[in-house]
């Protein structure tokens, strides 16, 4: 199975989920603290053992296999691509089980099962009650109605589709699989355009000037690039090239959107104002497997998951905005993403 990286922008609007919850097996245990992380551990392709890890940065305490725990033992499913939080529910990403779990946001008791999915990839709510979710394999986005949680129409597109966001009424699409990002008119639910990007884009951001920024990661004959795009002209502003044998990844932006960072040989830190790509990462990896990547919005703090051999307890490193060791602490298996109360 390929293997893509990170999680999506969160537009923290409202919808209304009529499924009725089960109860909780405990109560008591909450989320929605406002310190509190969400680790989203992937688990082994085939072995249904994906999960999510909840980390509480102000005490340091950790709680494993959350959302087994608040469903009587409950499997979540084989790999958890991607969590997104909306409306007080959360959304997984269950992408070789070709669905999507929704939870309630306090306890994280299932609510419902999103079906109809070939390999999903990445959320986008636009709407109340409208969200678009790529997809690996299928040749289109799925369109979910977040009230009925059903999906009620399609977007042909490139299979490969990642991560997206939303600005100006205009969706942007990674896809791994081609060469461009594509450009939906999100009242009109059809594409209207595609912008050149390079290969395997996967990840991208918006700054504080309201630039889009895009990472495509290359491939073994053909250079990544970092790009820069005007959202509403659909010109490239700014592309730089990485090295050819450069993996490139995980693109976020910092708490004051001037700050972006990404994955290649360790992290790597680069101001939306430079022009030039680092010449060393920020934080060396080393012999470790960094496989996904978090800034905390509340206090700058990096966050990056090393999968050690990706059948071991993935190791979470936290680092300050300068690069050096906070805290690290252990999730579950294979974390890939963050996301952050």
């Amino acid at each position: 199975m390929k293997r893509y990286y990170f999680l999506p922008a969160l537009f923290l609007l409202s919808s209304c989920i009529k499924d009725k919850p089960q109860e909780p097996v405990k109560a008591g245990t909450t989320i929605n603290a406002q310190s509190k992380v969400l680790v989203v551990n992937e688990g082994g392709f085939g072995y249904n053992n994906a999960d999510v890890t909840v980390y509480d940065p102000a005490s340091g305490s950790m709680t494993d296999n959350y959302y087994r725990q608040q469903n009587n033992n409950e499997v979540l499913g084989d790999v958890c691509q991607s969590v997104c939080k909306f409306n007080n529910r959360y959304y997984l990403m269950m992408n070789n089980s070709n669905k999507v779990m929704v939870v309630n946001g306090d306890n994280f008791v299932k609510a419902a099962a999103i079906t109809g999915f070939t390999s999903p990839r990445y959320m986008l709510p636009l709407t109340y009650s409208k969200a678009y979710v790529s997809d690996l394999y299928a040749s289109s986005i799925r369109i979910v109605d977040l009230n009925t949680n059903a999906v009620t129409g399609t977007i042909p597109c490139m299979s490969g589709t990642e991560e997206m966001t939303m600005i100006y009424n205009k969706v942007f699409v990674t896809c791994s699989n081609s060469s461009y990002c594509y450009v939906i008119d999100a009242a009109r639910d059809v594409i209207t355009d595609s912008i050149a990007v390079g290969k395997n884009s996967s990840s991208l951001v918006i700054d504080r000037y309201s630039k889009l920024w895009i990472l495509a990661g290359g491939n073994s004959s053909q250079a990544g690039n970092l790009v820069r795009i005007d959202p509403v002209t659909l010109q490239t502003e700014l592309s730089l090239s990485f090295g050819l044998s450069d993996n490139a990844s995980h693109l976020r932006i910092n708490k004051t959107r001037d700050t972006l960072y990404y994955l290649n040989k360790g992290i790597c830190r680069f101001p939306i104002s430079g022009n030039q790509l680092p010449a060393v990462p920020l934080v060396n990896q080393g012999s470790k497997i960094y496989y996904g990547l978090g800034v905390n919005p509340k206090d700058f703090t990096i966050y990056v998951s090393d999968a050690i051999d990706y059948v071991q307890k993935s190791k979470i490193e936290v680092y300050r905005p300068d690069g050096t060791l906070k805290t690290s602490f252990t999730a579950g298996i294979i974390s890939n993403g963050f996301v952050f109360e």
